[in-house]
């Protein structure tokens, strides 16, 4: 039993996390996570595919222009009979021609496909830029999930390490006392097992510390191993009320923001199948040049050249594609109805969310106060009990069961400290208002 006792603090002095460590605030924390997080920047790189998508040179409002050239050269034998019926051949006569051209199309009016097509492709980037967002609110209340865990974890960690003192001071008691034959050798060996538990304990809470703040690193995008300090304070929104973030809810939640932008999206290419019902009409544009070469003594011109410019207008109208259409017209105006169903869930579950998410808030401050009230109890009940154990009016076993009552007041109270912060997080994020408020 001495051996543990001696081996188990030396292993805990190598993986103690020093408390100067460089604190890590929660407002660089935030911009870390702006700055770095993959799963960010891969919805900002989204947003920008969106936006080139938007923009008038994807709309088809703009003409094409094409240029063409090209060139043969022919080789033949040829013969042929003159007029007064004398009789002449030629043999590798060689023709050449070159042509080059410039072509404009434009599209006057294509029954207003493009145009509802356009409107679709801005209403796709703010409806991306929405989803920045809510891929930025879900980082941070996950980056506050973890870093709240590790501000818990170091207030574990620094009351095992208290009570580990307290042990190891009352084993030393222990000891004298049984030096002086004031008890018997019972008290020690309980005092021994007891160093042995609480090492064991502290060693756990010290690799969890260590394994969440990795996670946290993960999170920053930044080197795994890198140490560092969680501000263990926690400081809670003044003045919510239920009514305000259920009306925060309805106007701000993202997802209802989402839904009502895809909810467009379908309006306008509903609209834009039934483009298909109306004609096209285009204008066309062509600027060439011709040159061909013969040197056959047949030939009655020996070198041409042409330049010119061609304009027309074209009218294309799909009077029936076998039914393609219709079906596809059909199918958008199911699709736009299957999104008004779909937008009516989420406001459901949105209003669902929010009530639960209140509920947990003030069910969560209402537990944080009472283990408050039970943390200063048993402070002040071990407080007498070490006096008395002190004048060895109480036995070992009764001042273990108050020093662990004490261990455990401070623990619940710590959890029940992080969890009521993260639910008035949560609340928050569904009501809209998470990126608005001081953390």
């Amino acid at each position: 039993m001495r051996y543990l006792i001696i081996t188990l603090p030396f292993i805990l002095s190598g993986f103690f996390v020093s408390a100067q460590e460089p604190l890590l605030t929660k407002e660089e924390a935030i911009d870390l996570t702006l700055a770095n997080n993959l799963g960010i920047q891969v919805a900002r790189n989204t947003k920008r595919i969106d936006d080139n998508n938007a923009n008038i040179l994807n709309s088809g409002y703009l003409p094409t222009v094409t240029a063409n050239a090209g060139g043969t050269i022919d080789r033949q034998n040829t013969e042929g009979t003159l007029g007064n019926g004398d009789s002449r051949t030629a043999d590798g006569v060689e023709t050449r021609r070159y042509n080059a051209s410039v072509n404009v199309n434009y599209t006057l009016f294509d029954g207003l496909g493009r145009h509802y097509d356009y409107k679709s492709f801005k209403e796709r980037s703010l409806q991306s830029e929405l989803e920045v967002q809510q891929t930025i609110e879900t980082t941070i209340l996950q980056l506050f999930t973890v870093y709240y865990e590790v501000a818990r974890l170091t207030e574990n960690t620094e009351n095992l390490e208290q009570a580990l003192e307290i042990s190891k001071e009352r084993l030393k008691r222990a000891e004298y006392q049984f030096e002086y034959g004031q008890n018997t050798g019972l008290d020690v060996l309980n005092a021994e097992v007891d160093i042995n538990t609480d090492s064991i304990n502290l060693l756990n809470s010290r690799q969890q510390l260590r394994n969440t703040m990795r996670d946290l690193n993960l999170i920053l995008n930044r080197e795994l191993s890198m140490d560092f300090s969680a501000d263990t304070a926690v400081n809670f929104v003044p003045g919510l009320e239920m009514e305000n973030m259920h009306n925060e809810a309805k106007s701000n939640n993202i997802r209802l923001r989402i839904a009502e932008k895809q909810l467009n999206i379908n309006n306008y290419n509903f609209k834009a199948s039934k483009s298909a019902y109306l004609p096209t009409i285009g204008l066309t544009g062509t600027y060439g040049w011709n040159e061909s070469n013969n040197n056959s003594p047949l030939a009655f011109v020996v070198q041409n050249t042409a330049t010119g410019v061609t304009g027309g207008i074209n009218l294309t109208w799909n009077l029936f594609d076998g039914g393609r259409s219709i079906t596809g017209i059909k199918n958008t105006k199911i699709n736009y109805e299957t999104q008004e169903l779909l937008q009516k869930q989420i406001a459901l579950e949105v209003e669902r969310d929010i009530r639960n998410a209140w509920d947990s808030y003030t069910n969560a401050l209402y537990v944080l106060e009472v283990q408050e009230k039970n943390l200063q109890t048993n402070q002040d009940n071990f407080n007498r009990t070490d006096e008395r154990y002190k004048l060895g009016q109480i036995t070992s076993i009764e001042f273990r069961q108050a020093q662990l009552n004490l261990l455990n007041a401070e623990l619940a109270q710590s959890q029940a400290k992080y969890s009521a912060k993260l639910a008035e997080l949560q609340m928050l994020q569904v009501s809209g208002q998470l990126l608005n408020v001081d953390f």
